[in-house]
């Protein structure tokens, strides 16, 4: 049934309200105010990292805010009001990864303009899908993949690349391209139909998202082989060679080996040259994982860390990690340009135009799972146009020295005990008192878990935890620029802080 006149006039007074310029302008200057205030007191370490709150509590103040909408009028000043106190909320109640005592998980404090530039995209809803859907969003993108191409060792027009919307999203998009290259027809009719089962060969520490992927290719996770390590924690190229010459020997089709530059557990670097050598050798697929350690090509200090990483046949390389770009951001090369199709076999008339081949170049739903795609290079390419490619050089050598130095301290603590010499700004470690030195594996290992989940819920660090060899164990990954050597002091302090009323309140003394 059709509005009403009346509805008609009252829908389009409310919709007005919501498109309108000035509105925008006032809640706009009104949430950069917001944001640099949060950023000076957050910078400060004047709060605290994580506002730790329990899920129902936090789920329950979001929809109160849904609520709230009710009954307000449409006048430019109240909503503006009720604008700014929804963005205070936001910030009160987020995580602050731009406190220098945020030095958890492996999402970076993002250079705030480049926030600011990806709101741009946002704001203005630019969609990706063909080009003329989103033309200067694809030539962000395409600008950035010539960029970063050149620094992974690459010459113009002998790669091609796109982003895509996290590290898992591009490991399976690079994946699938192997599988569908390598099992030229499993796009039509499956892989595995006829013969021995593929399969893939990968790190042993490689990221779930690897053997997710065999999941969702139909190859199957129980297909999924795994290279023990040296005693780096890298892949071992011997084992790989053999693993390799077995598989072929048995006639198993072999999709792709899958190596890290750097490793999620403890960062480190597969000594790529060495495996590119073997997988040549058995005409194997090479895919290397560079989310993390892709942005050692930008650092002539830490550049030699990814030697070999040009002779992969597919590089997966995160923004959101260590080229300090809002999440979420990533990207997938392939070496040979000849397989940017390969992915997808399929024609959409309703969305690629025939009248306009040239431009299959630029469409990116040709290439990508998404469909339509956001705008994820606006943040990377905004960084990168004002502040030039040293930038990103700075932040990986800052964030790369913090964990030599952060592993030096451990390493001279009685009571820390590093569990490797880090790479990267990756140190796995634990925390080991006097009275625990002679407990069990797995009550020393418990106890890193506990104290962790007592000091994030403080407030004053955030740090996270993981198993080395079956065995709790802490970890960190100083991705804020802003962290200093003060900063990781007071972090052991306070890991030793909370370790003694943890173990007071076990013994009862």
């Amino acid at each position: 049934m059709m509005l009403s006149m009346e509805e008609m006039r009252e829908a389009r007074r409310r919709i007005d309200m919501a498109y309108d310029p000035d509105l925008l302008r006032t809640a706009g200057h009104r949430m950069v105010d917001l944001l640099a205030d949060h950023a000076r007191i957050i910078q400060a370490s004047a709060g605290k990292v994580l506002p730790w709150r329990v899920p129902a509590e936090n789920v329950q103040r979001a929809a109160s805010c849904l609520d709230a909408a009710l009954g307000l009028p449409a006048d430019r000043e109240v909503l503006a009001d009720h604008f700014a106190n929804l963005v205070r909320t936001m910030l009160e109640r987020g995580h602050n990864l731009h406190d220098p005592r945020y030095i958890g998980h492996q999402v970076a404090a993002s250079v705030p303009l480049a926030g600011l530039m990806d709101a741009v995209g946002a704001v203005t809803n630019q969609a990706m899908a063909i080009y003329d859907m989103g033309p200067w969003a694809t030539a962000a993108e395409c600008a950035l993949v010539e960029r970063l191409g050149a620094a992974i060792g690459w010459n113009p027009g002998e790669f091609c690349g796109l982003a895509t919307s996290g590290g898992s999203l591009a490991n399976l998009t690079a994946l699938l391209t192997a599988r569908n290259v390598v099992l030229n027809d499993s796009w039509e009719n499956g892989p595995g139909r006829s013969g021995l089962p593929p399969v893939l060969v990968v790190h042993a520490d490689a990221h779930y998202s690897v053997s997710r992927a065999a999941g969702i290719l139909g190859l199957g996770t129980k297909q999924v082989v795994r290279v023990g390590l040296d005693r780096q924690r890298r892949m071992d190229p011997e084992q790989l060679d053999r693993i390799l010459g077995e598989l072929r020997a048995k006639n198993r089709p072999i999709v792709a080996v899958s190596a890290c530059s750097c490793s999620t557990p403890v960062g480190a670097f597969d000594p790529l040259e060495e495996i590119a050598d073997i997988c040549k050798r058995h005409e194997v697929w090479l895919h290397a994982d560079a989310a993390h350690g892709g942005a050692a090509c930008l650092s002539p200090r830490y550049k030699h860390l990814s030697a070999g990483l040009e002779r992969a046949d597919s590089v997966v390389w995160d923004a959101h990690k260590m080229l300090f770009a809002p999440a979420l951001c990533a990207f997938v090369f392939y070496r040979n340009p000849a397989h940017k199709f390969e992915t997808f076999r399929q024609d959409a008339p309703y969305l690629f135009d025939p009248a306009a081949p040239g431009l299959a170049e630029f469409d990116s739903a040709l290439k990508a799972v998404e469909c339509t795609k956001r705008a994820a290079a606006f943040g990377l390419w905004g960084a990168w146009a004002l502040f030039g490619p040293q930038l990103f050089a700075d932040l990986v050598e800052v964030t790369f020295g913090m964990g030599r130095i952060f592993y030096e301290k451990l390493a001279a603590a009685s009571d820390f005990a590093p569990l490797h010499e880090p790479e990267c700004n990756i140190v796995v470690f634990r925390h080991v008192p006097e009275q625990l030195r002679d407990a069990p594996a797995e009550v020393l290992g418990q106890f890193q878990l506990e104290l962790r989940r007592r000091v994030i819920e403080s407030g004053e660090f955030y740090i996270v935890s993981t198993k080395l060899d079956g065995i709790g164990a802490l970890r960190v990954t100083i991705i804020n620029p802003l962290t200093t050597p003060e900063h990781l002091d007071r972090l052991l302090d306070c890991l030793r802080e909370t370790g003694r009323k943890l173990l007071r309140e076990s013994t009862g003394r």
